[in-house]
């Protein structure tokens, strides 16, 4: 891959260095790699161009951030869908089983126009779930079955991490003058920060299901909660 200039970025928050197959990377290796006729590497971008009037190096770039997006909305995806299997409860079995399919539809709508525009780029998307997970910025939770406000805060958590990264990438879009990254970039990011701010709402300390824990724990139904990670890096 040819260096770029990458105006600020650290290696650490887009992993523009993963370009081309890679052996230690899942899905870049298979038993059929002889049977089929390989037209692109995986994380590269076509030196002819694609039908869009931009230069070479800012189609690869632009690529290589927005499929980093594609593989941390993916990572999302799989977090909301298991949270959505287990909902449970007085408030959360129902409206909040809803609320995550909407999540879910949303998801899988920005899947869709983020994939596209690396398509249009020039560039190959990831797809293997595996490789999604290595390179996305963000993780899946452990696996196991939580609390409801455990499953919520880390959606959040994913949100606020998505929505950080995707003003880096808009900041960067302007300045390669790619207006058409930034006009997709632009209508997820205010879908996402929709998506966030129902999930904050939701974790306000004030509920209308009460229990019997306020006449024994003196908090006066005040939730008590680990320190929301919102730090970007």
């Amino acid at each position: 891959m040819q260096n770029h200039d990458l105006q600020g970025f650290s290696p650490d928050e887009f992993k523009l260095s993963k370009s081309g197959f890679d052996p230690q990377m899942p899905g870049h290796d298979s038993p059929h790699v002889n049977e089929m006729i390989l037209r692109q590497e995986p994380r590269t971008a076509r030196k002819e161009g694609s039908g869009i009037s931009l230069p070479y190096d800012t189609r690869l770039e632009m690529g290589l951030m927005l499929d980093e997006h594609l593989c941390a909305l993916n990572v999302a995806l799989h977090q909301y869908t298991k949270h959505h299997w287990l909902t449970e409860g007085a408030e959360s079995f129902g409206s909040l089983h809803h609320i995550l399919d909407e999540h879910i539809d949303v998801t899988q709508d920005h899947i869709d126009k983020v994939g596209e525009r690396v398509a249009r780029l020039g560039v190959v998307p990831t797809a293997h779930p595996v490789t999604q997970h290595e390179i996305s910025y963000i993780k899946h939770e452990v696996e196991g079955r939580y609390t409801m406000r455990d499953f919520l805060r880390n959606d959040l958590e994913h949100e606020i991490k998505i929505q950080g990264m995707l003003r880096k990438t808009i900041k960067r879009a302007h300045e390669l003058n790619d207006f058409g990254t930034v006009q997709v970039l632009e209508e997820v990011l205010l879908k996402r920060e929709d998506l966030g701010y129902h999930l904050w709402s939701l974790l306000e300390d004030d509920s209308l299901v009460r229990g019997m824990n306020h006449l024994l724990d003196n908090n006066g139904d005040i939730a008590l909660n680990r320190h929301l990670n919102d730090k970007l890096n």
